[in-house]
């Protein structure tokens, strides 16, 4: 059974930081585009940002840019999503997703095309 399973979720003060880790089970992510997303209640889902299957391309949204760092480990079979000086507007449940690609090492999205998704993680940021 193919499954991504985040965790690292958690309650944390605003300006805070926290890491989310992306575990695959019953197959490689070496050959799989993985991308972080989130919803919050009434609002759609939105992509944050990707990685490819190389690790040398990602794409993070405006609004994350230069506090939230996406990384792999293809040995781990684990992709994270390490977030700085966090906002109370990143409140949200965080899903990671993966897509096998065949458009070559250098190419992942943030639209919610991908095939396998996770069951979410709670990210608050609250005082």
């Amino acid at each position: 059974q193919l499954q991504l399973v985040e965790s690292g979720g958690a309650l944390v003060q605003p300006g805070g930081s926290l890491r989310l880790s992306c575990v695959a089970s019953g197959f490689s992510l070496e050959g799989y585009a993985v991308a972080w997303f989130r919803q919050t209640p009434g609002k759609e889902r939105e992509g944050v940002t990707c990685i490819s299957t190389s690790g040398e391309t990602t794409i993070t949204k405006d609004s994350a840019q230069g506090r939230f760092t996406i990384s792999r480990d293809n040995a781990k079979n684990t992709v994270y999503l390490q977030m700085y000086s966090l906002k109370p507007e990143d409140t949200a449940i965080y899903y990671c997703a993966a897509e096998e690609v065949y458009a070559g090492p250098y190419y992942c999205h943030l639209r919610e095309e991908y095939d396998l998704w996770g069951q979410g993680t709670q990210v608050t940021v609250s005082s």
